[in-house]
């Protein structure tokens, strides 16, 4: 075979070229042989990483990385040693790339439009329609076609009366369980995880089932609780990397308080570069906690007065977002809806 024109600056394609790059640069091959397969020719061949064979057949790929291609499996477990570094490396980064993005805000309040809290007060799961309204809404009083305030007993959005017990409440919760609602399914299993909420006794494996549940359709805060377990042994054994690992899938989809917390695990392990990105993703999406933890790594030095400037912007960002004369006064009125 003929060698065929250069791709790259200083570079062929022939085999002989190749295996003489393998033996005296092993640490940059797998770099090289990406770059060439990404670079594919007109026929579109392939190259084995291991033994530099070309062919438009060499599709037994990297399990892990996907970045090189092999001629067979004993090629690939060949060149497993040589692949490992870069590959995880790879792997790494693509994985860093998805943990640091901004998650999008959660949705808005289906009465006055305006983004939901995400402080706990500042919101309300109405099981009758399952929907979270904001606490401006919740404490909003409600008028007839006379001016009259009138009985505001009834759930803001879909008007239905509050239930009258626990157990109707539970029912309404039950319903909702049926029609795969994540947030209806997220709550019952909270009620397993105490000790005799509404009845339920405690039991933590069923807990996980249902967080479990929850995540796949999903609720963000169910990633989080089941990084809660694992952190305290609660229904499995304490694995902190799984719990680590929870905290991740809850941030990535937009769990401020998983997000913190992956945050305070960075700092504690002197990785505070990560840690500051964590937090000021946290930020963002209304974390005091992290707004204060930000402006301590300011003070020890391990912040910058830019770092913490950006820190206070983004929160008023945010505040700018959720703040409206409705939910001051309904925070004014009663502490239970306090929402920043």
């Amino acid at each position: 075979m003929q060698p065929k024109k250069s791709i790259l600056p200083g570079m062929s394609t022939s085999n002989k070229k190749v295996e003489g790059a393998s033996k005296s640069n092993d640490d940059g091959v797998c770099e090289v042989i990406g770059q060439l397969q990404n670079m594919s020719t007109v026929d579109d061949i392939s190259i084995c990483a291991n033994c530099a064979k070309e062919g438009s057949d060499i599709n037994n790929t990297c399990n892990k990385c996907k970045m090189v291609k092999y001629c067979n499996a004993a090629c690939k477990k060949k060149h497993r040693h040589k692949h490992k570094k870069e590959c995880e490396r790879y792997i790494a980064e693509q994985h860093d790339e998805e943990l640091f993005k901004q998650p999008p805000p959660k949705e808005d309040c289906p009465i006055c439009f305006l983004r939901i809290p995400t402080l706990k007060t500042g919101r309300r799961y109405y099981a009758c329609c399952g929907k979270v309204i904001c606490s401006g809404c919740v404490h909003a009083p409600v008028y007839d076609d006379q001016g009259n305030v009138v009985d505001n007993q009834k759930c803001p959005f879909c008007r239905t009366p509050w239930p009258k017990s626990d157990e109707e409440g539970i029912e309404r919760l039950n319903q909702l369980v049926k029609k795969d609602d994540p947030l209806a399914i997220h709550n019952i299993g909270h009620f397993y995880n105490r000790d005799g909420t509404y009845g339920y006794p405690q039991d933590y494996n069923k807990a996980l089932e249902l967080w479990h549940r929850a995540a796949e359709l999903g609720y963000a805060k169910a990633y989080y609780n089941i990084g809660l377990a694992y952190h305290y042994g609660r229904g499995v054994e304490v694995e902190e990397k799984k719990s680590t690992y929870y905290y991740e899938m809850g941030a990535m989809r937009g769990c401020v308080t998983a997000r913190h917390n992956l945050g305070t695990i960075e700092e504690k392990t002197g990785n505070m570069d990560r840690a500051l990105k964590h937090y000021m993703i946290s930020v963002r999406n209304g974390n005091s906690k992290s707004l204060k933890e930000i402006k301590r790594l300011y003070s020890s030095g391990h912040a910058t007065k830019e770092d913490y400037t950006k820190a206070l912007h983004s929160y008023q960002e945010y505040l700018g977002e959720i703040k409206s004369p409705q939910r001051d006064k309904a925070a004014a009125a009663n502490e239970y809806y306090r929402y920043c």
